[in-house]
């Protein structure tokens, strides 16, 4: 599932591509129609669905349509790389400790939208990005493995959100292989 760049989903199938994570991804997902995640898909030739979240009255009931396509698709493991809605307990249940997330934070600090921006005005020294299994409560489910990253004095927004990017291309596709006996059907 992604929203924006699909910088996260590229590391994913770059990582099954180079056999560093042993998976398939039987379709993309994005709720906004055009974003780079949907071109990375079109380049990749994955299947790709667009959700429009603005199509739905509610957040269950994209949630229910998102589980739907999931089951469709056989979906064992359903990964929330930059997927910028909050989730309802429709899909939780539906994937129980099957819903990955990643977030640009070492948590539980720096929850929620811009977390790059909250460590900078924070004035933390580290930062750094966290995969965790996604419950209902926003950014607070168990927590998979974590990267640290520096912050620098010469920091702005752009410059630390790029470093994080870079680790969490790294620890998204490591986590779930290294996360994949859980996940195993039969």
């Amino acid at each position: 599932m992604a929203s924006g760049n699909g910088s996260n989903f590229e590391a994913i199938v770059q990582a099954i591509n180079t056999g560093r994570l042993g998976a398939e991804i039987p379709l993309l997902v994005v709720n906004n129609k055009n974003c780079g995640a949907q071109q990375r898909a079109d380049r990749f030739g994955i299947h790709l669905e667009v959700v429009d979240h603005r199509s739905y009255p509610n957040r269950e009931a994209l949630d229910r349509q998102l589980v739907s396509l999931f089951q469709s698709h056989q979906v064992d493991v359903v990964v929330m790389a930059g997927w910028m809605r909050i989730v309802t307990d429709v899909l939780v249940k539906a994937f129980p400790e099957r819903l990955v997330n990643i977030h640009p934070s070492l948590l539980p600090s720096f929850r929620g939208l811009d977390a790059v921006g909250q460590a900078l005005k924070a004035g933390v020294s580290i930062s750094g990005c966290t995969v965790h299994i996604v419950t209902t409560e926003l950014d607070a489910g168990p927590i998979l493995a974590q990267a640290a990253v520096p912050v620098f004095a010469t920091d702005n927004h752009d410059s630390l959100a790029k470093r994080v990017q870079q680790q969490e291309h790294v620890l998204l596709p490591a986590t779930l292989q290294q996360n994949a006996h859980r996940w195993r059907q039969g």
